[in-house]
């Protein structure tokens, strides 16, 4: 695995040793500290007791990309003493509007490298220890013990469940965050952390408590395919800065004492109720351009996969691939397969159409708008493929006309339909669909699949497509 050659061991931390018998820290803040530091250490609730539990926290942020950069960038300014940082990922050029610890000058280096070398330019204080490669079942639990806190910023519930199922295990806090295209959520959990199977008292829920069942496959979309807006991933990153700080420098992050019989008493501490946050900035609105709402969330789950009781998930099972975090997150596939008939290449599409062996046709698009804003297929017509989806389910359920569900001009008539997407799967299941719908005419409509999307286009036919 690449970056196993790396010495990713944690130092020793003298501050450790630096409380004296009350639990106060007997170590003097440095001058460089007391200068880089003042400004925060004033404010109410944080105080140079704060600025110490700071320094001598470990924390471990996982993805280096639109979250994970700026949550970065202020935990080490905020001096925390030990950060961590996970991603298997290069820095390329369409990550540079929203993943602000990378710059042109750094592109094809790895993200957590790049990363690194800005934060230690914002603060050289802190020890930064870099694991470039991807976290998985095999790894992850000895990674994330080493830390006090874990911040997830990742992209994908297989590995968000992962995270969490670790961060169980291994009683560790976890603040959690998520933004595609217009909105984001941040939520913090198992904070503070307790033993697995451990439910008597407030005691906050894990990310399977809250989601026990990941997504639908069909809405597991990158950023590279639904879109991203700079400011709403870096608005959530900087969050999880916020919620990691007030853990670190308030002690949140330490377990609750528990008695011989693993049993714990209420929670004393102060605590807010955990919360989902979610921000929605809205592009389309002259005034009001963003919101905010809170979700009240509730404790942990006595019946939880993962942190109720009889609970049976252990480190050992998780690392032997006991859950299958593919299987149960259903990645994305194509499930439809269509006969050949009913497909077409691009090569031959493009070659029949020139030779004009193509009779008279309908060219559909499925992408969403603002893909089909950049260029299309000559004579083709946009109708999205998740607004079809939703009209198609409309029409089942109240018996409409399927003749609406397509574009203007192309609903009456015998005329073949042509239908591209952007990589050639929304395309099948379009085609599937108006089949199922009967708008193939009893058969005597043909309704085909261009195979491989505009993606084959653009390789196989026309370098200078403009796929995005």
């Amino acid at each position: 695995m690449a970056g196993e050659t790396k010495d990713n061991s944690l130092p020793k931390n003298g501050l450790l040793s630096a409380r004296s018998s009350d639990g106060k820290f007997s170590r003097r803040l440095t001058d460089d500290e007391f200068d880089r530091y003042s400004r925060q250490m004033i404010v109410p609730g944080m105080g140079r007791e704060g600025q110490l539990r700071l320094i001598e926290s470990r924390l471990l942020i996982i993805g280096a990309g639109g979250l994970g950069c700026p949550a970065a960038q202020y935990i080490a300014g905020a001096g925390v003493g030990t950060i961590g940082i996970v991603d298997g990922d290069i820095v390329e050029a369409s990550n540079l509007h929203r993943q602000v610890g990378h710059a042109t000058s750094r592109l094809g280096m790895k993200k957590v490298d790049s990363l690194i070398t800005h934060l230690k330019a914002l603060n050289p204080l802190p020890t930064y220890i870099p694991y470039d490669f991807q976290l998985t079942p095999q790894n992850a639990a000895d990674i994330i013990s080493q830390y006090d806190l874990v911040l997830d910023c990742t992209d994908h519930p297989i590995t968000r469940y992962l995270i969490s199922d670790i961060c169980v295990l291994t009683q560790k806090p976890l603040v959690s965050a998520a933004a595609v295209q217009k909105s984001g959520q941040l939520t913090v959990l198992n904070c503070p952390p307790a033993p697995q199977g451990l439910v008597d008292g407030e005691y906050p829920p894990c990310y399977r408590c809250c989601f026990r069942k990941p997504p639908p496959p069909s809405s597991m979309v990158s950023c590279g395919e639904a879109g991203i807006m700079g400011p709403v991933v870096g608005m959530m990153g900087m969050a999880q800065a916020g919620e990691a700080i007030k853990i670190l420098a308030s002690g949140l992050h330490l377990p609750p004492p528990t008695s011989d019989d693993n049993t714990a008493p209420p929670l004393e501490r102060n605590l807010a109720r955990p919360t989902l946050l979610i921000y929605t900035y809205d592009l389309d609105s002259a005034v009001g351009p963003y919101s905010f709402r809170a979700l009240k969330m509730g404790g942990r789950k006595k019946n939880c996969f993962a942190c109720g009781e009889g609970s049976t998930l252990t480190l050992d099972g998780i690392k032997t691939g006991n859950p299958d975090y593919v299987q149960f997150c259903s990645a994305p596939t194509i499930n439809v397969r269509l006969p050949p008939e009913q497909r077409i290449t691009a090569v031959a599409y493009h070659a029949a159409k020139e030779k004009g062996e193509l009779p008279a046709h309908i060219l559909v698009d499925t992408r969403e708008k603002e893909h089909f804003s950049f260029g299309s297929l000559e004579g083709a017509v946009n109708m999205p493929f998740g607004r079809f989806l939703m009209n198609a389910a409309a029409v089942k359920r109240t018996g409409g006309s399927a003749r609406d569900l397509l574009p203007t001009g192309a609903a009456d008539g015998d005329a073949p339909i042509f239908v591209v997407c952007r990589t050639g799967q929304d395309s099948q299941e379009t085609v599937e669909k108006l089949r199922e719908l009967g708008l193939d005419n009893g058969g005597q409509r043909k309704i085909v699949d261009i195979m491989g999307g505009l993606r084959a286009w653009k390789q196989d036919v026309d370098p200078t497509f403009p796929f995005i």
